[in-house]
This record gives C-alpha cells, sequence and structure tokens, in this order.
C-alpha cells in the first residue's frame, strides 16, 4: 500500500525523412527460428536478410507462471467522456461527445464511461442522448457516488451498467464525505442491490485505494461480491502505487472475490501503464484509459499507450481486437478540442515514435524493423522514417534516398555523398530538400564525368552554381584546368 504522506522546440517536417514502405518489410516480435532473402525495401531489392520463418509465441507476453494473468484477455474502460473532462482545458458540447464516443466505437472498446448524470442537467442529457446512438460495439456506463439519489438519476438515462465509488482512504473519510466503514458498506450494499434491479451491470470501486486499510478494503470487496456486483474496482488515485504494490493488492483481491476487477490509476509519478499491465498479470480483468492520458491533474493510462503495451505481448490478439488504424483520429480529435498538441513522443502515433536518426539504427532498420522496433508501425496505419539531412547520418540511410530517387550512383559515390552532408550537417541540419540537391547535382556531375571521388571542393562549386540557377556542370567545365586545380587545392 501506499504510505499516507501529508524558446520554441524546432520542429522537422516529416518532408525532410525518408518514408520506408512498409509493406515490403518484415517485422514481429517474435522469436526467429530462420532467415530469408530480404524483399525489396522501397521498391529496390537488399541483400541483407529480414526475419523469416518464425514461432507462434512472443516472449514478451504473459509468464506461463502467471495462471491468473488476463494480459491476453481484457477490458478497456475509456473514460475520456469522463475522467477526460476532469482535465483542466477539457469542454465538450454534445456534438464533440458523440464524436468522440462514435470514434471509440468503432476503435472498438468494450466500454465508454460517462460524467454522472447526476453532475448538472446538461451532463444528463448528454448521457442519455449517447445511450441513444446505437453504438455497434461499445456499451455505455455512467460513473456515479455511491449516494441512492445518484443512482435513481442514473437507471433512469438508459445505460448499460453504472459505476459506483466511495472514498475509502483515511484522508478522504476524514476530509472528503466524512463517513465511516460501516456507513460504507451499508450504503453500497443498498445502491447495488437497487442498481441490480433494473437489469443493469453494477461496478463498485473504492477510492484511493492503496491508502486505505487492507483489511478495511477487502471486508468491503468480499461484501459487495456476495451480493453479485458485476466488478469491484480498485483505484490508485492519487497515482503513488508502483507495480509491485498493484501486483500484490490485486493477486490478494484475486483471492477474494468471484467477480471482475476494475483497475484505475493515476499517472502523476510515471506508472500509470506500468501499474495496468501489472494489475492484468495478477487477475484483473478490465483497465480504465482516457485518449492521451487526460484527466484530473496528471490524468490515468493512456489508451494509445496500453494499447501499445498489450500489442507487444499479444500482438494478433489485440490486432483482432482492436482497429488500430483509428488511434491516431481519436487522439487528434481529442487533442484538437481540448486544445493541445500530441506529444513528439507520444506512443505510437507521436511525430517521432517510428522515426529514425543514427546511421547505425538507419542501417539496421532498413534491413529488418525489428531491429530497432517492437511495434510495427503499418499494423497502426503509421509510416517508418529515416532521418538523413543531420551530421549522424550514415550512408545506408543515404543509399535508400538515393534509390528512392532512382539514381546510378555506386557504393563508394554514395559514400562521398554522405561524406557532403554531414560537412554541411554540421553548419546546419540539410532538409530533405537540401539532400536531394546534393545528391542530384553529385549524380549529374559523376555521369556527365567532371567529378570523382573526393573533390569537395567542386561538389561545393557544383552546389553553389545550382543555386545560382546555373547548370553548375558547365560552370565547372568552362573553368580551365589549372584554374580547378589550383581551387581545389
Amino acid at each position: 500500500m501506499c504510505p499516507g504522506e501529508n524558446q520554441e522546440p524546432k520542429v522537422v517536417s516529416k518532408e525532410d525523412m525518408v518514408g520506408i514502405d512498409l509493406s515490403s518489410t518484415v517485422h514481429t516480435n517474435d522469436a526467429v527460428s530462420d532467415v530469408k532473402a530480404a524483399p525489396a525495401v522501397n521498391g529496390v531489392k537488399k541483400d541483407a536478410t529480414h526475419a523469416g520463418s518464425v514461432t507462434t509465441t512472443t516472449p514478451y507476453g504473459p509468464h506461463p507462471a502467471d495462471f491468473l494473468s488476463n494480459v491476453r484477455n481484457f477490458k478497456i474502460i475509456e473514460s475520456t467522456l469522463r475522467e477526460g473532462e476532469q482535465f483542466a482545458n477539457a469542454f465538450f458540447n454534445l456534438e464533440t461527445k458523440m464524436k468522440i464516443a462514435r470514434a471509440l466505437d468503432d476503435f472498438g472498446v468494450e466500454y465508454i464511461e460517462l460524467t454522472s448524470p447526476a453532475a448538472s442537467p446538461e451532463s444528463r442529457a448528454d448521457c442519455e442522448a449517447i445511450c441513444k446512438m446505437g453504438l455497434k460495439r461499445s456499451k455505455i456506463l455512467t460513473h456515479i457516488r455511491c449516494h441512492m439519489d445518484d443512482a435513481r438519476i442514473a437507471v433512469e438515462t438508459g445505460v448499460d451498467g453504472v459505476d459506483v465509488v466511495i472514498g475509502t482512504s483515511s484522508f478522504l473519510r476524514e476530509f472528503s464525505h466524512g463517513k465511516d466503514m460501516a456507513y460504507i458498506e451499508k450504503t453500497a450494499l443498498e445502491v447495488i442491490n437497487f442498481v441490480k434491479s433494473k437489469g443493469i451491470e453494477v461496478r463498485f470501486s473504492s477510492e484511493d485505494s492503496f491508502r486505505s486499510d487492507l483489511v478495511d478494503l477487502l471486508h468491503l470487496y468480499r461484501a459487495v461480491d456476495k451480493i453479485g456486483v458485476n466488478r469491484v474496482g480498485v483505484a490508485d488515485t492519487v497515482g503513488c502505487a508502483n507495480p509491485r504494490q498493484v501486483y500484490e493488492l490485486v493477486r490478494t483481491l484475486r483471492g477474494v472475490v468471484s467477480c471482475d476487477i476494475e483497475t484505475h490509476f493515476h499517472n502523476d509519478t510515471g506508472c500509470a501503464i506500468a501499474n495496468a499491465y501489472t494489475a492484468l498479470e495478477a487477475g484483473a480483468t478490465h483497465i480504465d484509459t482516457s485518449v492521451l492520458g487526460i484527466g484530473e491533474r496528471n490524468g490515468i493510462t493512456p489508451l494509445g499507450g496500453l494499447v501499445a503495451r498489450m500489442y507487444t505481448a499479444d500482438p494478433e490478439g489485440v490486432k483482432a481486437k482492436y482497429n488500430l488504424s483509428m488511434l491516431r483520429e481519436i487522439e487528434n480529435l481529442v487533442a484538437e478540442n481540448v486544445e493541445i498538441q500530441v506529444p513528439f513522443n507520444n506512443y505510437v502515433t507521436g511525430w517521432c515514435a517510428f522515426t529514425h536518426k543514427a546511421g547505425i539504427h538507419a542501417k539496421a532498420i532498413l534491413n529488418n524493423p525489428s531491429t530497432y522496433e517492437i511495434l510495427n508501425p503499418a499494423d497502426f496505419g503509421m509510416t517508418r522514417y529515416v532521418s538523413i539531412g543531420h551530421r549522424l547520418t550514415g550512408w545506408n540511410a543515404v543509399k535508400s534516398r538515393v534509390e528512392q530517387l532512382k539514381l546510378e550512383m555506386t557504393d563508394d559515390q554514395v559514400k562521398d555523398a554522405t561524406n557532403k552532408i554531414k560537412e554541411l550537417a554540421d553548419v546546419k541540419t540539410q532538409t530533405m530538400e537540401d539532400v536531394d540537391v546534393i545528391l542530384r547535382v553529385y549524380h549529374r556531375a559523376a555521369q556527365a564525368g567532371v567529378l570523382g571521388l573526393g573533390e569537395s571542393v567542386k561538389l561545393d562549386q557544383l552546389l553553389e552554381a545550382h543555386r545560382e540557377g546555373n547548370n553548375g556542370i558547365d560552370a565547372i567545365a568552362d573553368v580551365p584546368a589549372t584554374k580547378r586545380q589550383r581551387t581545389e587545392a
């Protein structure tokens, strides 16, 4: 349990990077048993090898000893329209809520959780409207206080289930609602029985579970489980828990209740995704998420981050359950409506997520993407890029660009041109247009026989002539050989 202690960055355009044809590469999280000759990358055959036939297991999945693990059998309760409304910038009108709900349904989340209809007249009207949308995949839940007044309103909205919550830590019992555990249990049983009588799902969750007394928690969970609650919830309300604490609590709870276990992790200390995954390993069945992790304070487990983590453990299962290519659209929709940018390092959809820069990385990626990627961007509708206009670039990455431009250059010529790119990039990063100019001018001059290997100064003259609108080759050819030699010296 947790202790109860009182200048704008430069953005490089994707146009300045080499796109990689994902359909032509082999990418797997599985162990490799043999290799085959590489298929074409960007339409050009490679001499190096790709992963060939593979085993059907992944080393990143659940351990055989975790017989209670639900890593391959979990459900997502998507809370952008409840927890996400508590984000500092959030204000969702009904039209926006319906767009988000439709997108989440298309993505395939099992549940969508809405703000309590008792919060305001508008919240109630919105809840009723979303319940009438006729979503195909997602059930609609609403989140209420453990109070009969809230429950009576909730069951009249048409939701598929009600999530009931009340604080159980000494902090919340003293400074929030002021009730003791006896009152909490009595009220919880009353509310749960009422909701159950309406024939819809009901979940009961403690709030601030990891700062609550373990004996109190287990007694309360056992009591609600006995009367047939569908799920009990564990909530790390202040983000204080670590994976070991999560595993211990959920595994203990799994031995006490027979119902499903839902978990809700705040991200104040950066453990939300790890805690969610660990909870599933320990026997939890449902994970709360929000798009981009938005919510109270630092928010909760992000949908994209959780899906990335689960994909690593069971790629085929996750692809079968969710429409992964929808993720970027959903995140852009939410980001626009809460007036934020999708972070550059966001899981899966950040603009750096599948961008490779270092020369050693680029070479390996071009040979077999699994060398430096655990996620296959194609499965998420994303594209892999290799950045080449910088001082760290390698000739293999530049060669890939040469092949895309359909230029005939030897490896030695590509290496020579790469040296010029690196030299210029020591002064400033080269755009893709800059790189293409260097390669085209080099190629044209080499084909014309006026540029040889190592003639850096002559290449500078050719590039300068090109910038001035001259052919460059003719300009060099018109200079007497003795003068060119003196200039190059």
